[in-house]
């Protein structure tokens, strides 16, 4: 399942010839430390300072840094400490101190805050290290590189992640940071950036993941919800099978990234989790957004994404992409404030600032701005009813039904009537309702019409060519339906959300 190595290393120039495709001017760019600090939900919840105010360290090993945090007044005492060199197991010991709580496998910032880590001078590098976030508050990671972390072989550490938080942590701002691997679980390695056990107000920005299995998760099992409140903006995913990020409960704002060579899938709300993604780029990947492995379905609110080379896989019982017309199935609101870059220059910005020794620079939103209001406009809206009907026939009179588990008391054929007082309902809160004939009938569409009482029930949906499994249009809400002529016979509405009991009475296909 997972590729070799090998396969990984040809992400590289992809990310160059994505910057020379957009064709549009750079933007001004400026460096981070005069645009006021931390960004996204970072700045809730009483804001991410780090150290500030604090005394300036400098360390070039791994003992150094547990001996800066050790030396400490108290486990709270703000501190800087700059990196340099190359940090590994040779260097970096246990270190002991009532200020700290280290480790000799990781650089371990557990039960402790107000803490940065800056890599300085020629770079920092943790090699095979990972650093870990443990019951910490108010910590800051800049301008590092992390790279192949490892869980099985030799050495260990951090259970495979490159930076891993769990366990009631808050406010964490990582920023232009290099995460990468060398492989999957197959090499030994985990995840590049994951937060569980309860992990809030946190943000990645202008970082690098690449080269790896697994992007990062917001959540360890179906169970673990209590994680959210995370930002992801100039972020680079190159080469990368799948979650970036896995979200499992909770909620995420995902917007100005640039991801290349995504395998398997990309974003995958699940859980019960929202996720608002907006102005990113996706090039040459496969199921990018949606819910996948799981039944439990998460939700998105989608706008300004463009989609290049993107395959989507059919839907199933455990499947539920996006694509391949991603719409919002919810809506999120976020408490700060922010600039969006256009999509079609985000390669072009992240491939200019992302990543350590960028000289922490940042994009002044030059790049056709857009200021999103105070308060979100959901993107999709059911369409007012009652819904004219297009010209010529109803071809879904005198064809045929059928469709998944009904509720009791209805029937297949209440969708092709002519006679909105009667209806069909799924057995439970999702299912497929189809128009069959007996031969191909071409079909460019649709008008689904709710029974009186009901409107407003479905949410979201795909409309399907059943002979070949094909997504001919998805959205959310009951209305009319147009996409590409189609000869097909047999089409099939498939509800994949709702917001009570959908009722269709009416289920019209129309050729023009």
């Amino acid at each position: 399942m997972r590729r070799a190595v090998a396969l990984r290393l040809q992400a590289v120039p992809a990310a160059v010839a994505i910057a020379a495709a957009a064709g549009v001017a750079l933007p001004a760019l400026q460096a981070s430390a005069a645009a006021g600090g931390a960004s996204g939900y970072a700045t809730a919840n009483g804001g991410t300072t780090g150290g500030a105010g604090g005394q300036t360290v400098r360390a070039t090993t791994g003992t150094a840094i547990h001996t800066a945090l050790c030396n400490r007044a108290s486990s709270s005492t703000p501190i800087i400490i700059e990196v340099s060199g190359t940090i590994n197991h040779g260097n970096t010991t246990k270190v002991s101190g009532g200020s700290c709580n280290t480790a000799a496998d990781a650089i371990e910032l557990k039960q402790i805050s107000n803490v940065t880590i800056i890599g300085v001078g020629g770079g920092a590098v943790f090699d095979q290290l990972g650093i870990h976030i443990r019951e910490a508050r108010n910590i800051i990671i800049r301008n590092v590189t992390v790279r192949n972390v490892k869980k099985s072989g030799s050495p260990t550490s951090n259970g495979g992640d490159a930076i891993g938080m769990e366990s009631g942590v808050r406010n964490v701002w990582v920023d232009h940071v290099t995460l990468e691997a060398s492989g999957g679980e197959a090499e030994g390695f985990d995840g590049l950036f994951d937060m569980k056990n309860d992990t809030q107000y946190v943000t990645l920005s202008y970082s690098i993941l690449r080269n790896s299995g697994r992007g990062g998760l917001i959540g360890s099992s179906e169970s673990d919800r209590s994680n959210g409140y995370i930002s992801f903006h100039h972020n680079l995913y190159e080469n990368i099978d799948s979650r970036t990020p896995l979200l499992r409960g909770g909620i995420a704002h995902i917007y100005n990234n640039s991801y290349v060579s995504l395998h398997e899938s990309g974003i995958n709300s699940r859980a019960g989790a929202r996720a608002k993604v907006e102005n990113n780029y996706f090039k040459n990947s496969k199921d990018v957004l949606g819910t996948f492995y799981t039944s439990e379905a998460g939700y998105w609110q989608v706008s300004g994404n463009i989609f290049d080379n993107v395959t989507w896989s059919a839907p199933g019982s455990e499947n539920n992409p996006a694509g391949p017309n991603p719409q919002s199935n919810t809506t999120v609101s976020v408490p700060y404030s922010y600039s969006l870059d256009g999509a079609s220059c985000v390669p072009s910005v992240v491939l200019q600032t992302a990543g350590a020794n960028k000289g922490l620079q940042e994009s002044n939103g030059s790049c056709t701005p857009q200021t999103p209001p105070a308060t979100p406009t959901p993107t999709i809206s059911p369409t007012p009813s009652p819904t004219p009907s297009p010209g010529g026939p109803n071809l879904s009179i005198g064809a045929g039904s059928d469709g998944s588990s009904k509720a009791d008391g209805t029937s297949y054929g209440n969708v092709r009537d002519g006679n909105m007082s009667t209806y069909w309902s799924p057995a439970g809160s999702t299912g497929d309702i189809s128009i069959k004939w007996g031969s191909a009938t071409t079909v460019s569409r649709v008008v689904i019409r709710e029974a009186s009482g009901a409107e407003g029930g479905i949410g979201a949906w795909q409309l399907i060519n059943a002979g070949t499994g094909a997504v001919l249009k998805s959205g959310s809400g009951a209305g009319a339906i147009s996409f590409t002529p189609t000869s097909l016979s047999k089409i099939t509405f498939r509800i994949t959300g709702s917001a009570s009991t959908p009722k269709v009475a009416e289920f019209e296909t129309y050729a023009g």
